[in-house]
């Protein structure tokens, strides 16, 4: 039984937007998704048929840019639901700061005015714990969703600043415009997990450095992880539960783990792909000095200073949101990708 409601993907060939769509296909949904360039939508159809997708009828194209108006009012047209995944991302330091975080704080915008204009029922934006949880740094409490990260932060990288500024401006939106548009937000931890085909997030670059060598000594430096299924599935229930909108959703798998336990995992559960990978332990005190001089370590400290004690209760209580997947069990999922898409050295 299909159900005929209309959802609008941004961002459709991203890691999280091709699994979005995997799952609201299969769940009877219409969809649509906003893609940069339409010649990328043959590598989504591709992923889409090998995942058991034996129908695309209910799967449209159109393109559209975060920065532009352009097209946006068409696209909007008959949707019920916006899932709002699209970004920018950061892989290099910009020159201008400011110029790197407009496009984040404007495309959102853009996005919520085109979806209040047509009568759309909720907007899911796809945020970060960035926004949340990196100037928490008690360990003896809890991160939950009521914190905000500082951007004045030292070692807080732009892509994260514009993560929280666009998800501030989000909410000042709604709370001065939004009128009957309802909205969420969900915060993922480090994404990692099964990828559909060979294209993967920029959480995969750690585990890349880990694997070829390139990271000679290893930080002791706290993560936490989840599965990009457990992501989907947790916009998907944001997106149609009553009770989810005006919040704001953690999404990460139960407790942490740090780098040099990720190494280990590796060299324990996968050494035929774990050669390279460093046995060498990076001193706290090493890090600290050379966050003195170095912007990298800089970011390092920041990074080993945040609660990684977190909580996913909200989702699990208000949503009935359950993980699937440990963070082990994701990571390793996620390196048996990479070896699957040739993506390893």
């Amino acid at each position: 039984m299909k159900t005929k409601e209309t959802v609008l993907v941004t961002g459709g060939t991203g890691f999280v937007g091709r699994q979005l769509i995997l799952q609201l296909l299969q769940k009877g949904y219409q969809v649509k998704t906003t893609i940069r360039n339409l010649t990328n939508k043959e590598s989504l159809i591709s992923s889409l048929k090998a995942n058991g997708i034996k129908s695309l009828e209910d799967l449209s194209f159109a393109q559209a840019e975060l920065t532009k108006d352009d097209h946006w009012e068409q696209i909007m047209n008959g949707c019920k639901y916006v899932l709002s995944v699209a970004s920018p991302v950061f892989f290099d330091v910009p020159q201008n700061e400011q110029e790197a975080i407009r496009p984040a704080v404007e495309g959102i915008l853009r996005v919520l005015k085109f979806a209040k204009k047509a009568d759309v029922k909720r907007v899911v934006m796809t945020s970060n714990f960035g926004a949340v949880g990196f100037s928490h740094t008690d360990t003896t409490t809890q991160t939950n969703e009521e914190d905000w990260t500082d951007i004045r932060l030292k070692g807080l990288s732009v892509y994260e600043k514009s993560k929280t500024l666009a998800e501030r401006a989000a909410w000042d939106f709604i709370a001065r415009e939004g009128e009957s548009l309802e909205f969420v937000t969900i915060n993922p931890v480090a994404i990692l997990g099964p990828s559909l085909d060979a294209h993967f997030s920029g959480s995969f670059h750690l585990l890349e450095n880990l694997l070829n060598g390139s990271m000679k000594v290893i930080p002791n430096i706290p993560l936490n992880v989840v599965d990009v299924r457990d992501v989907a599935d947790l916009h998907i229930r944001a997106m149609t539960h009553p009770m989810a909108k005006g919040h704001r959703f953690i999404a990460s798998a139960d407790g942490q783990i740090s780098i040099q336990e990720i190494a280990t995992l590796l060299k324990t559960h996968l050494p035929e792909v774990s050669q390279k990978v460093s046995s060498k332990k990076l001193p706290d005190w090493v890090l600290s000095f050379a966050s003195l001089f170095n912007a990298k370590a800089k970011e390092g400290v920041m990074l080993r200073n945040v609660n990684r004690n977190i909580s996913n209760q909200k989702a699990k209580t208000l949503l009935g949101w359950t993980p699937i997947a440990t963070q082990e069990q994701t990571i390793l999922a996620a390196v048996e990708s990479m070896v699957q898409y040739s993506k390893l050295p």
